[in-house]
């Protein structure tokens, strides 16, 4: 497993310095004190972007695109303060019913998907707003 503090600076970082690693001077993660670490199994009812990711594996071709897509036009409207954060699970909920899935055989059809997707999202965004 990777592990480590609760701290988002540890993935802006990494991000923002790739390949290299700044140091952020914050203290490892001590499991000694953590003492115990507890596994649940997810509620698919309190998570329903996780439902939609495993059906968009199973799924496979041009869904995960669809899924991405309209995922980040979600957040990115949620962000700008256009729809509440329990929109985003419909959006991308609802761009995904949509979607007749194609197989992938070249990345114009990656593009396509991903295209298409972003603007059934931003339908229904306009819809949620109306």
């Amino acid at each position: 497993a990777q592990m480590g503090i609760p701290d988002m600076q540890i993935p802006i970082a990494y991000a923002l310095s790739f390949p290299e690693r700044l140091d952020l001077k914050l203290p490892p993660l001590d499991l000694a004190q953590i003492e115990t670490l507890t596994f649940q199994k997810p509620d698919p009812e309190e998570f329903p972007c996780l439902v939609y990711a495993y059906e968009a594996l199973r799924k496979g071709g041009t869904m995960p695109a669809v899924l991405n897509s309209a995922n980040e036009i979600a957040v990115k409207a949620f962000i700008n303060g256009e729809i509440g954060f329990l929109d985003i699970e419909r959006i991308v909920g609802e761009t995904m019913a949509e979607h007749e899935v194609q197989p992938l055989r070249k990345i114009e059809d990656v593009l396509s998907a991903d295209s298409w997707a972003r603007k059934v999202a931003r339908g229904i965004i306009k819809e949620i707003r109306a």
